[in-house]
């Protein structure tokens, strides 16, 4: 295939996003020249180009807004309008969107104001709340490319042509019934394999706090439109990482669930036929109390009836206040409550942490201890051998899918990718697929084993993990070199919140000339610390629970959330788990 005849087809596509965008919302060339040129496009770089009114409904939180509109101080259609301003502009300075449709969000705002007024009450706990979702979600009426060019004008995973643009998916429709509002679709890497954003069709999607760095991937289109205030919850996807990793590189909070507690039904999904380790949906959220809200909101739409590959169990509101109950509003433990024990794994012993990330796992275990909880070291079965078994599986088919998908135009294969296990290789043997399905199944028990072990000395098991998203802040683009951080725990398929904890700062994380690699990996990846590049890149941890325990690991992120917000001296701290309890919005 005449590979000019791709290109024209990915310029034509990026033209159409761009015109979809109000015209008193697009910038001048000189402006987005000037962006090209910017470090830091957060905070007072975008917000010269928003009004005062729209920079205050972005400077609120999910709950904040959702209330707002509930009592009649805000309409949808001011914050509809607000988030699609804001995303305009994010695109344009940040290159975060594959599917714009402000038009259709405007109307449904309206609609839902309507509603209001005609029945002086909300349609849902998410009324009127604009939510963003990673371009992996099919929504009427527009692509779903999940950055494959053969698919501009069609949709990803939809088989018979004729049904182009009608399907939804499921996630989507759950959203619309709860109230919310859809109004983009954000940036994915070719394949939805990477953990970085770039595509043959939009190009690269960087990191909005340092342009240096990468926004991280899959769903890195959702993190860097946080980032820059164009959303405040949104929808991605995790199959190795790809929630959590956009989450902590662009400093906002994140939670990837046990796969099968919500619904990834007509989702397009790369090599949707792997079923022993599949893709899990997650959230994002610029708050920890939006993580609660998005969690508990779909989960009331019981969405097991019309996906019998979810497991039906309700959101258990009793599991949060238990949890709760065991710390004061500032992460302190509450006297005459258990206090949390917790687990700490500051390095895998295969690629040790760069100093910004061993700094911030500090600051949260002292956050932690200064709040009267307890931090004890954890050291599991190796994640390497984890990662090996989950790689190995997930990427079975021998790269068939994919490359079936890029036969579809012709594009090639990113470059990024023909050293990550893209490349087309005869598909695993039956036999062997089942010996690495049962040493997955091993790895589980043994790490089960593990956590049990916990309550050997003091008879109380740990109640969760905090570890490292990755061994390094938001990373330079194509220096990514270990994820086992993350990968390892799809393997164990446990439920994993994000929160973000802090900066990488070249003045309190200088360059460890004595460090002494682990090994060859280590050493590369130790060599590619450089402090005045990653200076600025946020820095977030992993807090990890056992399967289905999402309401868990939420309850516990509030309460060192809380603590670390508490241990910074911020004025916010006393705020972080008074609105535990977010039934009033159901």
């Amino acid at each position: 295939m005449d590979p000019e005849e791709w290109k024209a087809r990915a310029t034509a596509k990026r033209a159409s996003i761009l015109a979809k965008i109000k015209p008193e919302w697009r910038l001048s060339p000189e402006d987005i020249a000037k962006a090209s040129t910017q470090r830091d496009l957060t905070g007072p770089f975008i917000q010269q180009f928003l009004g005062a009114d729209d920079i205050s409904i972005l400077s609120m939180d999910s709950l904040q807004l959702v209330e707002g509109i509930g009592k009649g101080s805000l309409t949808s259609l001011q914050v509809t309008t607000a988030f699609c301003r804001a995303a305009a502009v994010a695109h344009q300075i940040g290159n975060c969107l594959h599917e714009i449709f402000f038009d259709e969000a405007l109307e449904r705002a309206k609609q839902l104001d309507e509603y209001y007024k005609k029945h002086r009450m909300t349609l849902g706990p998410l009324h009127g709340l604009p939510v963003s979702l990673k371009d992996q979600f099919h929504v009427k009426g527009v692509d779903t490319t999940a950055g494959y060019v053969g698919y501009i004008s069609g949709n990803m995973g939809i088989k018979d042509p004729s049904r182009a643009h009608q399907v939804e998916s499921q996630i989507a429709m759950e959203l619309r019934s709860l109230g919310a509002v859809l109004y983009c679709k954000t940036s994915v890497p070719q394949t939805l394999f990477y953990i970085e954003t770039k595509n043959n069709i939009i190009g690269e999607t960087l990191n909005p706090n340092n342009r240096n760095l990468s926004c991280g991937g899959s769903s890195g289109g959702e993190g860097a439109l946080m980032a820059l205030r164009g959303s405040t919850l949104g929808v991605g996807a995790d199959i190795g990482g790809s929630v959590r990793i956009p989450a902590a590189f662009n400093g906002v909070f994140g939670i990837k669930p046990t796969p099968g507690r919500f619904s990834c039904r007509d989702a397009a999904i790369t090599n949707a036929g792997q079923t022993a380790y599949p893709m899990t949906v997650g959230f994002f959220s610029t708050s920890v109390d939006g993580i609660g809200l998005m969690l508990k909101s779909i989960l009331s739409t019981q969405p097991w009836i019309q996906d019998p590959a979810v497991v039906p169990m309700l959101f258990r509101q009793e599991i949060v206040d238990e949890y709760l109950a065991r710390a004061n509003a500032d992460g302190t433990a509450k006297q005459g409550r258990t206090p949390l024990k917790l687990g700490i794994l500051w390095t895998d012993r295969v690629v040790e942490p760069h100093p910004p990330i061993t700094r911030g796992l500090k600051m949260v275990a002292h956050a932690i201890e200064s709040a009267g909880h307890k931090v004890v070291d954890w050291a599991p079965p190796s994640h390497e051998t984890a990662k090996k078994i989950h790689l190995s599986i997930i990427t079975a088919d021998g790269a068939e899918d994919v490359h079936k998908k890029l036969k579809l135009s012709g594009e090639p294969l990113i470059s990024e990718l023909e050293t990550r296990g893209m490349r087309a290789r005869p598909p695993m043997e039956l036999l062997k697929f089942q010996d690495l399905a049962s040493k997955g199944l091993e790895f589980e028990a043994h790490y089960s084993d593990y956590w049990n072990s916990t309550a050997n000395d003091d008879g109380q098991i740990v109640d969760a993990v905090i570890m490292p998203v990755a061994p390094h802040a938001a990373v330079i683009p194509g220096k990514y070199y270990h994820i086992d951080y993350t990968e390892a725990l799809n393997l164990l398929n446990y439920s994993v919140a994000v929160i973000p904890v802090t900066k990488a700062d070249k003045n309190l994380d200088p360059y460890d000339y004595g460090h002494q690699p682990l090994n060859g990996k280590d050493e590369k990846n130790w060599k590619a610390y450089d402090p005045e590049l990653y200076h600025g890149g946020p820095v977030g941890v992993q807090i990890v629970a056992r399967k289905f325990e999402e309401e868990k690991v939420w309850a516990i992120s509030k309460i060192i959330h809380a603590a670390l917000e508490r241990a910074k001296g911020s004025p916010s701290s006393t705020q972080g788990l008074s609105r535990g309890n977010i039934s009033a919005h159901l």
